[in-house]
């Protein structure tokens, strides 16, 4: 027999009901497999698509079978959904538009998505007195004081004006014609609103913001898992080209510095949330890694390298190229200079500390995007074009 499950504190876990909200997604797909092979828990997963969770759903004879159940719905209209966080214990928010591409091309939708849509969640959530874990992003912080520095500044060189706190840092965004920032804004405020629940009402919540969460089943590979049309994040852009032989592309010179950590030491972090409500319920938890700091430059060089690794093919002659910022996604694109989470508080009250280097992650990644996806690729360059 199993030894008892114990929370940070001592006490014994006991199985809850979890309503997921984009449980088909990535993060909810490894958020599924972690509560399925290692905890008691339930979770009714909410998706309008479920592909990346298959493999929990099927065969019945699955040892957690009965404890995941898949409930297609979309949840801007969906009269089921009060009635799947009523029966649930904690409710966890992932579903959002987050592709920085679609922030400035379609800021209608990411707003509606990432806010109006989140209102009944959260609403559902306070009037029936249900726990909620909301999925913010790093992005509600937006520009650091750093970024506004004068270039030969020495103060430049102070973390201080870089690293983002949770409860000190300011949330500095472009002006309004910057549609960048139509995503980070919308996030942004359904934090505060969640935030005002929690103040008012009694609502228990943890926010939980992001940083680059990297890994197998991330974003989207256009045209073979996704959307033929569009651009996904840096990561799966850079992936893309490497599997289709081009040329990695740098916006603005691949300047900008960021931060990744891999999905399933994240994953580690929401499940310690998730078990202990009195150590997270009214917080907000930075989730990134501050050692996998990098440009996106060297982050574009790194992975050329292990790409090539884990493919066996050389690397191309010339891997990467400059594009500008307008020509790579549109008018009324910004963007953030650095992005560094303080670990203070997640640390302290959650015991939490990234594990997995850059290389590792990567190497990670790439190994399982070339082996589900380059055949795919290749069959889709040899498809003659229809005249």
């Amino acid at each position: 027999m199993a030894s008892p499950r114990l929370d940070l504190d001592g006490n014994l876990i006991n199985p809850i009901t979890i309503c997921m909200i984009g449980a088909g997604g990535f993060i909810g797909s490894h958020l599924c497999e972690k509560l399925m092979s290692e905890t008691p828990h339930k979770v009714l997963a909410l998706d309008v698509y479920n592909d990346k969770i298959k493999h929990l759903l099927e065969p019945d004879t699955l040892p957690w079978a009965g404890r995941i159940q898949f409930h297609r719905l979309n949840i801007k209209h969906d009269s089921r959904l009060e009635g799947l966080i009523k029966i649930a214990d904690l409710t966890i928010n992932l579903a959002a538009i987050c592709t920085p591409a679609d922030y400035n091309t379609r800021p209608l939708d990411t707003i509606y998505s990432n806010f109006i849509d989140a209102l009944p969640v959260v609403k559902y959530c306070s009037e029936n007195n249900k726990r909620l874990i909301h999925f913010s992003t790093c992005e509600v912080y937006g520009k650091t004081i750093g970024s506004f520095l004068p270039k030969d500044s020495a103060l430049r060189q102070d973390p201080a004006y870089y690293v983002l706190k949770e409860d000190e840092s300011p949330c500095i965004f472009g002006s309004i014609e910057k549609q960048r920032w139509s995503y980070a804004c919308a996030k942004q405020l359904i934090e505060r609103l969640i935030y005002a629940e929690g103040a008012e009402n009694g609502l228990e919540f943890t926010i939980v913001r992001p940083f680059n969460w990297i890994g197998p089943r991330m974003d989207f590979i256009p045209g073979i898992d996704g959307p033929s049309e569009g651009v996904p994040r840096v990561l799966a852009c850079f992936s893309n080209n490497l599997l289709r032989g081009e040329p990695l592309k740098l916006v603005d010179g691949g300047q900008s510095q960021r931060t990744f950590v891999y999905i399933k030491d994240a994953i580690e972090a929401v499940l310690l949330m998730i078990e202990n409500p009195a150590r997270a319920n009214g917080q907000i938890f930075n989730v990134g890694n501050p050692n996998n700091e990098v440009t996106v430059r060297q982050l574009a060089e790194m992975m050329t390298q292990v790409y090539s690794k884990v493919s066996g093919e050389a690397p191309l002659e010339k891997p990467t190229i400059d594009v500008s910022s307008k020509e790579f996604y549109g008018e009324g694109y910004d963007d953030s200079d650095k992005r560094i989470p303080d670990m203070t508080i997640i640390n302290r009250q959650l015991g939490w500390n990234p594990k997995t280097s850059l290389w590792d992650l990567l190497e990670s990644t790439l190994t399982y995007q070339h082996r589900t996806y380059a055949e795919a690729i290749k069959k889709a360059i040899a498809k003659p074009v229809a005249s």
